[in-house]
């Protein structure tokens, strides 16, 4: 009898070498399951690095007036057009300034012949129209010329201007006090020693009598013209 008749499940034999074709597939299964893996990584790999390359680069920030970036040269700003249209007026009331000087003063001016020619056609229009364009051409040569020096030549001009109206005023003063009290002649001949007593005070007598007479004011004027020889104007 044999003793494996006894077993209710007999074992089943196998021979040495199904065991090792069964040992031998189940390796090549794991290890086609480690390819299997492996080529899943390397898929995996190459698809990161083609996303990496396919990215496109981080966009850099543009524009001024972000805090974060470091400005390493400012750029300078065209003049507004505010700023233009100011200067364009300053120049065209300079060049009308410029057309309102005499002959001698314009001589002396150290300005393009082009202007200097413009402002002496200016004085010879009569209309206003052309006046107007003329005026405007004037102020469109003035953009090439420097303006420093014919500013401050003008400025010279005011300025002796001023202190000859000054004087002016100065010579009316003297003549009024001349007319109503003798204190005023005694003044004025203390400060001026070389005035013309003699012929001061007849033109004082002769322009109180006009006055009474209501004549015309002849011996008046002659009185402005004794004190202009008397006293000098400031230089």
């Amino acid at each position: 009898m044999n003793p494996h008749d006894d077993l209710e499940h007999p074992v089943e034999h196998i021979d040495h070498d199904e065991q090792d074709d069964l040992l031998d597939e189940d390796e090549i299964e794991e290890n086609d399951q480690d390819e299997d893996d492996q080529d899943e990584d390397q898929d995996e790999d190459e698809d990161q690095d083609q996303d990496q390359k396919a990215a496109p680069a981080p966009l850099k920030p543009q524009g001024r007036g972000l805090r974060s970036l470091a400005v390493e040269e400012e750029e300078e700003l065209p003049p507004s057009k505010t700023k233009i249209k100011k200067q364009m007026h300053e120049l065209r009331d300079l060049g009308e300034e410029l057309t309102e000087l005499g002959k001698d003063q314009i001589a002396q001016l150290d300005i393009p012949e082009n202007l200097r020619d413009a402002i002496r056609e200016m004085h010879r229009m009569k209309t206003f129209g052309a006046k107007r364009r003329q005026m405007q051409y004037i102020g469109k040569l003035m953009r090439d010329v420097d303006t420093a020096p014919i500013i401050a030549k003008l400025n010279t001009w005011k300025g002796t201007s001023q202190q000859h109206i000054g004087y002016m005023h100065q010579l009316e003063r003297w003549r009024e006090r001349l007319l109503e009290n003798d204190a005023a002649f005694t003044e004025l001949l203390s400060q001026y020693p070389q005035t013309d007593v003699q012929r001061l005070r007849t033109l004082i007598r002769n322009t109180i009598k006009e006055r009474e007479a209501g004549k015309p004011a002849k011996n008046y004027r002659e009185i402005f013209q004794v004190l202009r020889e008397t006293i000098p104007e400031p230089v």
